[in-house]
């Protein structure tokens, strides 16, 4: 028997998850689960507890229809089981996932001559796929495409093994048993978690100091204490809000023209670590909660409601997701009241909404200029078509100049008096703010900003001589005061 007769003889079985997929279609699934009801939140551990994975499997795969044709498939992958077909090789989808759900894909990509996977009796994963390739092709009678630890005794068991994308384990394997490599990008590094948890981001919590700057509570030791952890207790909550909302997001994100980069959307990293950091986030938020006042806590707690509730509801929601995305971000301003006890101030909390419901305004103008979709088309994941873009900027815009209107009357108040011996000092605050407004919204015009608006005007230089020149000028006034008190 000639080599090229013994290669036809012999079946190549493909892994689905993270090998022929990006992705790891039991969470997919699980995240599609609870976007459709958010109850089902409280039965997967459930399912767990009952009946280990094999039950999880059997339920959320039991629940959820897939779009075969919305999966990202490894390009690399594919070409090698067509030109393994071409060969007259038999080719098998052998996978942990669903046995309909294989079966689905399997009919779509038109490959795959027979298919397997788990069922209610059988979770069809590392050494039950074994078994079963062994018992239908014999020992070391298929080759295997895998990609995980889960697939090392498979390996084992193949006559030959190529393996796609590994992780630390596979890429072990694969060295010591000098195993062909497929789609490798090489380890997933410090920068793709970051990049996972949207470090960046950040930067919108030095709102919380807010409060405390403008009482004039600079250099009270507690208070700076409390900010900081404050800081990184909104972080850490944040960035795992992040995680779960681009998991109930990965097919918006996939169809996205720069989201689908993101770690998760393109499978730079799997559901499984995104979950595991999510909530080892989660814990460290809460630990650090523990050591800071339970107004704190009680305005973190309403954080977290309101933005789980926002990715996987409210988002969707004209009008409704911007007037709640200027309540997360004055929520945070809020916690560093509740934290440093400062009483928030009318005046601080009405500019506030304002002023951040221009720049939630400016995000959904930006992904609707980006999107490329028809008239009468709804953007994707949102309420909102491309006609609503002119409403948008001038409701935008309108809201910006409503901030620093609220803002001219706060600095003619009465507080402002009774905080600043020359409050003309701090006038100019109002054409500084003006300035920052009106340049993001042209940019937006211009196709030229396409940022967090937050993050983007914490990092823009002209923003910050903005923010510098209006701080300084805070600053001022205030030393004025106090050097008018002392010399009075």
């Amino acid at each position: 028997m000639d080599a090229k007769t013994d290669v036809k003889a012999i079946t190549l079985a493909v892994d689905l998850d993270g090998t022929l997929i990006a992705a790891d279609l039991l969470w997919e699934c699980v995240f599609i689960l609870i976007r459709r009801n958010m109850f089902m939140a409280f039965m997967i551990p459930l399912w767990l507890v009952l009946g280990g994975k094999k039950r999880l499997k059997h339920e959320v795969f039991s629940r959820v229809e897939i779009d075969p044709a919305s999966l990202p498939y490894r390009p690399e992958v594919i070409d090698y089981i067509k030109a393994e077909k071409k060969r007259g090789r038999r080719i098998v989808l052998a996978t942990a996932s669903g046995h309909k759900q294989a079966e689905m894909i399997a009919a779509h990509l038109g490959l795959f001559d027979d298919y397997v996977g788990s069922d209610a009796s059988r979770n069809l994963k590392s050494s039950a796929k074994t078994a079963h390739l062994i018992d239908s092709y014999g020992d070391a009678g298929f080759d295997y495409m895998g990609n995980s630890r889960d697939d090392l005794k498979v390996f084992d068991a193949a006559r030959e093994a190529v393996v796609v994308a590994p992780d630390d384990a596979a890429r072990v394997w694969a060295a010591k048993n000098n195993a062909r490599i497929l789609a490798d990008s090489g380890r997933i590094g410090l920068k793709d978690y970051l990049k996972m948890l949207r470090v960046h981001q950040w930067a919108k919590n030095v709102l919380i100091a807010v409060a405390p700057i403008l009482d004039h509570r600079f250099f009270d030791i507690t208070n700076i204490f409390y900010v900081v952890a404050a800081f990184f207790a909104f972080s850490f909550l944040a960035s795992a809000v992040y995680v779960f909302n681009d998991l109930f997001d990965l097919s918006m994100d996939r169809a996205h023209p720069t989201k689908c980069r993101r770690p998760l959307a393109s499978g730079r990293i799997d559901a499984g670590t995104g979950i595991k950091f999510a909530f080892g986030l989660m814990a460290a938020s809460v630990l650090i909660t523990m050591f800071l006042p339970v107004a704190f806590a009680i305005v973190l707690l309403g954080y977290f409601f309101a933005t789980t509730a926002y990715s996987l509801r409210v988002k969707r929601w004209l009008l409704l997701d911007v007037l709640t995305l200027a309540g997360l971000y004055t929520v945070r301003v809020i916690g560093g009241a509740a934290v440093t006890n400062t009483p928030p101030s009318f005046w601080l909390l009405a500019f506030s909404l304002f002023f951040f419901l221009s720049l939630a305004l400016v995000k959904r103008y930006v992904e609707l200029d980006q999107a490329g979709i028809d008239e009468k088309e709804r953007l994707s994941g949102r309420g909102y078509r491309p006609e609503d873009k002119s409403i948008i900027a001038q409701s935008g815009v309108a809201s910006g100049f409503a901030s620093v209107v609220v803002l001219a009357l706060y600095l003619q108040s009465d507080a402002v008096f009774s905080l600043y011996e020359y409050p003309y000092l701090i006038w100019p605050l109002c054409p500084l703010v003006l300035y920052i407004i009106i340049r993001v919204w042209i940019l937006a015009n211009r196709r030229e900003f396409y940022d967090d608006p937050v993050v983007f005007i914490i990092s823009d230089w002209r923003s910050q001589i903005m923010i510098g020149l209006g701080a300084a000028m805070m600053l001022g006034a205030g030393l004025v005061t106090s050097g008018a008190s002392f010399l009075g």
